[in-house]
């Protein structure tokens, strides 16, 4: 593994910001820490870093061990680039000067050649000349990102680096990085509250909370096989429908017998079913009728909220030409690709 943390933790006083964090990136992947505020995934990031040491645990990077207790490498030593939630530009130097200045140690002619391969790699070679307050924010990210790659760092660390952009220009950028990093093979690991642009970047997601790693998966199984009832409530969208398990993955619920995961279930047991919106499918022949009580349009689709005759409330995405007033009641099939059960809570 190119990146690993075992068992690391990190105390403030009383207070333990990360809490036994254990994962494995491998090289030229993507990682992710997601979570919400608070959940000490930034200080996680600054343990790899460097900027914070560790109470307990080890944090190993490319055959060397960065960070245990009672020793902490120095963070120029690590050959690990940083881009910072505010870019953190030098506002007196030129586009080429900022990407440029980490390599003090090359010859004058191959600084600016790798600064310049830096900047084409990025889509920024026309505004070399420039300084960054003449950038939009989105351009201002890729000289950071720009910069941060310029020395060749065995890993990358991205510290929240869209936050400060709009929601489109974050989307769009966040596909942007990931071809850039997927490009040059480069390994890397991103913090963010924000799922979309986790998805969007990221190859392994780990969810966070109050300092604990619930899941490192991949995006798909996080969205389809929630580990915890954190995650499967953090991540997309849904709605937890009660049920009683009446045999081996099968679930009496309002709407219906459901397959469930999870073969450990008893007979009897209460449990609550997550259903996704793309597991409720508008079907104008079905029988099962569904009244909208909201909508909200997404342009290719919409998201319904919808209520069922015994008044449980399900979303469901829908394409937009099936354009439903509230207060209508539509056709639905129940579908779920994987359907996840917790057992019930109070």
């Amino acid at each position: 593994m190119w990146l690993e943390l075992e068992n690391v933790e990190r105390r403030f006083g009383e207070r333990i910001a990360v809490d036994g964090l254990t994962m494995r990136l491998p090289k030229g992947a993507i990682g992710c820490l997601l979570g919400p505020s608070g959940c000490g995934k930034t200080t996680a990031l600054r343990c790899i870093a460097g900027f914070e040491p560790v109470d307990a645990g080890t944090i190993r990077a490319h055959g060397r061990v960065l960070s245990r207790p009672g020793f902490v490498a120095a963070p120029e030593t690590r050959e690990i680039g940083m881009v910072f939630q505010d870019y953190a530009l030098f506002p007196h130097l030129t586009v080429e000067a900022n990407v440029a200045f980490g390599l003090h140690r090359l010859p004058a002619a191959r600084r600016r050649q790798r600064a310049l391969e830096m900047l084409d790699t990025v889509g920024l070679a026309d505004c070399r000349s420039q300084f960054p307050h003449q950038l939009s924010g989105g351009q201002q990210q890729r000289v950071a990102l720009a910069r941060a790659l310029a020395p060749e760092p065995q890993i990358v660390l991205l510290d929240e680096p869209f936050s400060s952009l709009d929601v489109e220009l974050r989307e769009r950028l966040g596909v942007e990085v990931r071809g850039v990093l997927k490009a040059l093979n480069a390994t890397a690991l991103l913090v963010t509250h924000d799922q979309h642009e986790a998805f969007a970047v990221a190859d392994l997601i780990g969810v966070m909370r109050a300092g604990r790693l619930e899941q490192w998966d991949s995006p798909y199984d996080l969205y389809h096989r929630p580990a915890t009832r954190f995650v499967a409530d953090f991540i997309g969208q849904g709605v937890f429908v009660p049920g009683e398990v009446i045999g081996p993955g099968e679930v009496q619920t309002e709407i219906g017998v459901l397959r469930a995961n999870g073969t450990h279930w008893e007979r009897g047991q209460a449990v609550d079913l997550l259903l996704r919106p793309d597991d409720v499918i508008h079907d104008d022949a079905s029988e099962l009728r569904a009244e909208v009580c909201q909508r909200t349009f997404r342009g290719a689709e919409f998201l319904y909220t919808l209520r069922m005759p015994n008044g449980t409330q399900l979303l469901s995405l829908v394409p937009s030409h099936h354009n439903h007033s509230i207060g209508e009641h539509i056709g639905v099939r129940i579908e779920p690709d994987h359907v996840v059960a917790f057992a019930r809570t109070s």
